[in-house]
């Protein structure tokens, strides 16, 4: 099979992945083996190419947000058979005994492993998933579609979450991509009004057409006071920005899993009034399973642009220049192998 590696970490520039030819993988015992149709392009590969988050594994395939059929199990999997379409998200497995899995915080298991990242993912023709951890996929919906809320979807519904939006509220959102515009979508359909603060031009016109109440340059005031925001940029400095926006007693959540350094914050402008700061680690398998049913009910729509597998590449170099609005998607339009 096709498959692409992380060579050398570096700028995405100067072409840190490796296209390869890898045998099919085995599923272990408990695992699926996928046959991958489609993978979202999520900020967190182009940040474990880059080498912001260092490869736990040498040679890793990237890819988290994977759309795929079984064509395979292992020999303790129970409850999935061949052609079941299934997604793989980034949280891969956990040890399910520690004190965070106990309590339902799966997300926090210092033994936690993650889908491109400890191990492949789906930038390749095949990957595997413990059967624990695939998710069953909603009906009426394409491949293409579905991959971006595998995790940019999931990891959006966590932080606006976290963020603890009262019915109704004013959410802020800082930046707007693959998952900002996912998480729009759920907020506005859950009766908040939304304020969009971005830099690019096509992503302020793309919250608009979706409902947002307005759309701004990243550092600009919001036309009201926010009661909630989430920061999706990876940009530290927007940090004491979203605070100062927020009203009393309103909660800023980080979304990234990386985020450039925060500059000293001011008690009295920043924090004051009980205003909080949360940040957002994971998420476990109960936030997908709530926010794929939430996406069907609710008729969530990605907005994608599709790149064949081989132009993984690029897709990641487009990503990181803000080349398209809405989230990147990997095609493979190659069948199974008999």
């Amino acid at each position: 099979m096709r498959a692409w590696e992380v060579s050398e970490p570096g700028p995405i520039e100067g072409e840190p992945l490796r296209l390869v030819e890898r045998p099919v993988p085995t599923p272990g015992p408990d695992e699926l083996l996928v046959h991958v149709r489609a993978c979202g392009v999520c900020r967190t590969d182009l940040h474990v190419a880059e080498g912001d988050l260092p490869v736990h594994r040498p040679g890793v395939t990237p890819g988290h947000e994977v759309v795929g059929v079984v064509t395979g199990t292992g020999n303790d999997v129970i409850g999935f058979a061949a052609d079941d379409r299934v997604g793989v998200a980034w949280l891969r497995r956990t040890d399910g005994t520690c004190g965070y899995c106990l309590r339902g915080a799966e997300n926090l298991c210092p033994a936690s492993e993650y889908t491109g990242w400890d191990a492949d993912g789906g930038y390749a023709e095949y990957t595997t998933v413990p059967a624990a951890f695939a998710h069953r996929l909603p009906d009426g919906m394409d491949d293409v579609a579905l991959a971006p809320l595998l995790c940019a979807g999931i990891i959006g519904y966590r932080a606006l979450r976290r963020a603890s939006l009262p019915r109704g509220g004013r959410l802020g959102l800082y930046g707007f991509g693959g998952s900002a515009h996912l998480c729009a979508q759920l907020a506005l359909a859950e009766g908040a009004t939304v304020h969009v603060l971005t830099r690019d031009p096509a992503a302020r016109r793309l919250a608009l057409a979706l409902g947002a109440a307005s759309a701004r340059e990243a550092y600009d005031e919001p036309p009201e006071p926010l009661d909630s925001a989430i920061l999706f940029a990876p940009v530290g400095d927007l940090v004491p920005v979203a605070l100062r926006a927020l009203d009393r007693g309103g909660v800023l959540s980080v979304a990234g899993i990386h985020l450039s350094d925060v500059p000293p914050l001011r008690y009295e402008s920043d924090l004051f009034y009980e205003k909080e700061l949360r940040s957002v680690t994971s998420n476990t398998r109960e936030d997908g399973r709530e926010f794929l049913s939430l996406a069907a009910r609710h008729g969530i729509r990605a907005t994608t642009h599709a790149y064949p597998l081989e132009r993984a590449p690029q897709a990641l170099r487009d990503l990181k220049t803000g080349r398209f609005d809405g989230a990147a998607v990997l095609v493979n339009d190659r069948p199974p192998t008999s």
